[in-house]
């Protein structure tokens, strides 16, 4: 029997794996001509290959084609006391479910403590100005140039895509949760819990798929919207303007303009993850 469920799998996986390929194919195509078009990037995509191992930030090694990335000004953010308008956006858009016990919350894009989210720096340097220390600050999917979810996933139901966004296959992912304890950023969430239990009594988006009990789940940088020329839900209900998205890949793209008249960090840099997500603190 267990050889038989094997033999079933790997055809199964195999499957999935041509038609994914395929999918992936005609989305890249068309995020190429969003970024073409809004950014004025290069319409030939940089191999998976060279994608994969991590460039993508260094300038002078840049990949041509796209590498998304996020800026999150908290400056302006901090500026809009209990504005959750980014948060309510995502929840909506991706009908991410809710429920009051910590433990079983799903979270794609939320808000957490200055020292939850630079833990490194909160422990290093003590003398970071009061303001900054009580500052609750956005946190979400970094999409690494280098995953450490994905080398651990044994089914390749978390994979990195060659514009660099981490995604997930939700019927791949078997609940093992290794991408969970692999990512340092704490950004996964896992459905204890069945998913349409927490979505009751609200509007729900009928464009983006629920999910099932059992998987792990978290931001995918809007891909779906992407592939149709929209920004991300997050950047376009941000009305101060405090989260920049882009071509990280074009010099001429806001988010590189944004990165070069601005000092911003990455979170646990030493880790040589090289997150896609960048703040701007002062």
């Amino acid at each position: 029997m267990e050889l038989k469920r094997r033999n079933f799998l790997k055809i199964v996986g195999g499957t999935a794996l041509v038609g994914g390929a395929a999918l992936s194919s005609l989305a890249g195509g068309e995020e190429l001509a969003w970024a073409s078009h809004h950014h004025g990037s290069s319409a030939h995509g940089g191999s998976h290959e060279s994608a994969s191992h991590g460039e993508g930030h260094e300038e002078g090694i840049m990949p041509s084609g796209t590498r998304w990335a996020m800026v999150i000004d908290m400056r302006k953010c901090s500026e809009q006391k209990n504005c959750t308008a980014c948060i309510d956006a995502c929840n909506f858009v991706h009908n991410i479910p809710s429920f009051k016990n910590p433990k079983e919350e799903i979270k794609w894009i939320w808000k957490d403590e200055y020292h939850h989210v630079f833990t490194d720096i909160s422990t290093l340097d003590p003398f970071v100005p009061e303001k900054i220390k009580k500052t609750p600050f956005l946190a979400l999917c970094n999409h690494c140039d280098n995953p450490p979810c994905v080398r651990v996933c044994p089914t390749k139901a978390t994979f990195r895509r060659p514009d660099g966004i981490v995604a997930m296959d939700y019927h791949r992912c078997i609940g093992c949760r290794f991408c969970m304890a692999a990512c340092p950023y704490g950004s996964r969430s896992f459905n204890w819990l069945e998913p349409r239990l927490g979505l009751k009594g609200r509007k729900l988006n009928y464009e983006f798929p629920t999910r099932m009990r059992g998987v792990v789940e978290k931001c995918n940088f809007c891909v779906e919207r992407l592939a149709q020329g929209l920004r991300p839900a997050c950047v376009e209900a941000c009305k101060c303007g405090a989260i920049t998205f882009g071509n990280l890949a074009d010099p001429k793209s806001e988010v590189r303009a944004v990165l070069k008249n601005n000092y911003a960090l990455r979170r646990k840099p030493q880790l040589g993850t090289k997150p896609s997500v960048f703040y701007i603190i002062s």
